[in-house]
């Protein structure tokens, strides 16, 4: 059998450790798809049912592993199909390698059906990008790929014409007149050291010492660095803010960590960052500088891998440029353990409080069903090695706050591109990759309607997801969004019926409940997280739960309260859940 540019393509990738690409075939890539099935003892083919989710795939598979993540679409749609996820990739900055296929070379440029440049469509997306046009060009340019998007954290797209995928792998067809020979690479990718310069970690150090009243901010760039993120928490008795895709760099329970800040975090992460004289940045790049402390009222420290982005949302004193475990590392030893646990002291009690009020929240009696309950029920029935990925919407709200980081807990949802819809792709992804760990994916009905073909992707393929679907049977983030700016709700809520999507799960050989009775809900979790298989539990829950700020400022209460005069639908409900929210935070 006659070997093909093709399969030089994925015996590269099999050199690179990669094991898996998530797809969807098409006439564009039958070449591929021809390499792949002579390479199926060393690369896996992961068949989906749409192609932005193999995108989403990849991005959990890599986001979950540290390892690159590779996603092949067809010409044309498919790779049009790929971008949202890809852009996930992109803005969460991890790496993903795109293949997609483009009509063959002769008829390009004569308007032939699925003609899409490709090149050009992903000119904004990748950090490499490029049309395979000599098959000579393999496997030199798979490396490249590879490099770049391991070395910049993002994506990497190469695009192969129908004919060069099935032309002769030794196929060199044009006359060379550069003084140059084809590209001969290895298979190698060795990142740069990690430490930041002595000189800088002094000068942080010298800051932080001084700093009385110091904070932390975590993101994701610390996901590895816990222990040294405690360690220097504790010598300098600082809390610690958590941003939401860096939530699990330090466990919910920890002395130090006080939530997250924003919509979507706690009333003491808010407090902390208007009563702290030192912020201490850690691999984060925090997009809300609203809920950042005043510029010129604090000192700055920031570690950050990526130059471009140090100083980009605050002024900052001292730019360490470094990865985040390995500067730590270096720093502790130049940090004074500060003797006055005050400040600590004061956001630990502050803390306390706050969780209080959560746990009041989670009450099992309210009907409709709080939303709080069900994700308090996954926090106390699921493994403490589990991983909960999560939707956009009210949902990223309930997990922020409700799912509790312990022992070897992960979270994972798209941070910086805020999409609908990956929750139940990233889970699938994730569950590929750990298959002896158990993966939640905590969505809302909204997203979870846009890719819910995949739950028949997870059964085909055996993957035991769970999919625990908060079913408010409206846009509920958008509704709530729409108040805050002083506007009545509008085109956010579905009609009826509410969807059952428990059926869905059992025509698709899944294990599936329907819930709308609170007293049934943790039956139905339990259930469903002892099933041998995938499987759906679909709960009804009070729609006019609003998400409020961890700390309500006098402007949104105010644009909130303008709603509700200007003819806001649903006012007396959404009142009367507030007050039931506020007695139960009371104590009931």
């Amino acid at each position: 059998m006659a070997k093909i540019a093709s399969d030089v393509l994925i015996e590269r990738l099999a050199d690179w450790g990669v094991d898996t690409v998530f797809g969807l075939p098409g006439d564009g890539i039958n070449g591929i798809m021809e390499g792949l099935r002579r390479h199926s003892d060393r690369v896996r083919f992961f068949l989906v049912h749409h192609e932005e989710a193999a995108a989403f795939m990849a991005t959990a598979y890599a986001k979950a592993t540290g390892r690159l993540g590779v996603c092949l679409a067809t010409s044309g749609p498919g790779a049009i199909h790929l971008m949202n996820g890809l852009y996930d990739a992109k803005l969460d900055h991890v790496p993903v390698l795109a293949i997609t296929g483009m009509q063959e070379t002769s008829v390009l440029g004569t308007g032939y059906q699925q003609e899409v440049h490709t090149d050009r469509l992903y000119a904004d997306l990748a950090e490499y990008n490029l049309v395979v046009d000599n098959p000579a060009q393999l496997p030199g340019v798979v490396d490249i790929a590879i490099r770049t998007a391991l070395a910049r954290r993002g994506v990497a797209h190469l695009s192969l014409p129908n004919d060069v995928q099935v032309a002769d792998a030794d196929a060199d067809p044009y006359q060379h007149v550069a003084p140059a020979r084809l590209p001969a690479t290895a298979p190698v990718y060795l990142a740069p050291p990690g430490r930041a310069r002595m000189e800088d970690l002094e000068a942080a150090a010298r800051v932080l010492n001084e700093g009385d009243r110091v904070a932390i901010l975590a993101g994701a760039g610390a996901l590895h660095a816990r222990e040294e993120v405690l360690a220097v928490a504790d010598l300098l008795g600082a809390p610690v803010i958590k941003t939401l895709p860096g939530k699990a760099v330090i466990p919910d329970d920890s002395d130090y960590a006080v939530g997250g800040i924003g919509l979507l975090g706690t009333r003491p992460g808010e407090e902390l960052a208007g009563d702290c004289d030192t912020l201490f940045m850690i691999g984060t790049n925090f997009p809300y500088t609203q809920h950042l402390p005043q510029p010129g009222k604090v000192r700055v420290v920031q570690i950050e891998a990526d130059p471009v982005r140090a100083g980009v949302r605050m002024p900052t004193e001292v730019p360490v440029i470094g990865d985040a475990k390995e500067s730590l590392q270096a720093l502790i030893p130049l940090l004074t353990r500060r003797a006055d646990r005050g400040h600590l002291a004061k956001y630990q009690k502050a803390m306390a409080g706050w969780r209080s009020d959560m746990e009041h929240l989670e009450n099992p009696e309210r009907s409709p069903i709080a939303p709080q309950y069900p994700v308090a029920v996954i926090d106390d029935l699921a493994a403490d090695d589990a991983i909960l990925t999560c939707d956009s919407g009210t949902i990223a709200t309930w997990a922020a706050r409700h799912w509790t980081i312990r022992g070897g807990r992960q979270f994972y949802l798209s941070g910086n591109l805020a999409t609908m819809a990956p929750g139940l792709p990233y889970a699938i992804g994730i569950q590929h990759a750990f298959p002896g760990r158990q993966v939640i994916a905590y969505v809302g009905d909204g997203g979870f309607a846009m890719l819910m073909a995949e739950f028949l992707t997870a059964v085909r393929a055996g993957l035991p997801i769970k999919v625990i679907i908060n079913n408010n049977n409206s846009l509920g983030q958008i509704l709530w969004e729409q108040m805050v700016l002083g506007y009545p709700e509008h085109g956010v809520r579905f009609p009826q019926p509410v969807a059952d999507f428990a059926a869905w799960a059992t025509a698709c050989g899944g294990y599936g409940a329907k819930v709308d009775d609170p007293k049934k809900v943790e039956a139905a979790i339990r259930d469903a997280l002892a099933f041998d298989g995938p499987a759906i539990v679909d709960i009804d829950v009070d729609p006019n739960e609003p998400p409020l700020p961890g700390k309500v400022s006098y402007e949104q209460a105010k644009k909130f309260a303008q709603a509700f005069l200007k003819g806001q639908p649903y006012k007396a409900a959404i009142a009367t859940t507030l007050f039931k929210d506020k007695i139960e935070q009371l104590g009931r």
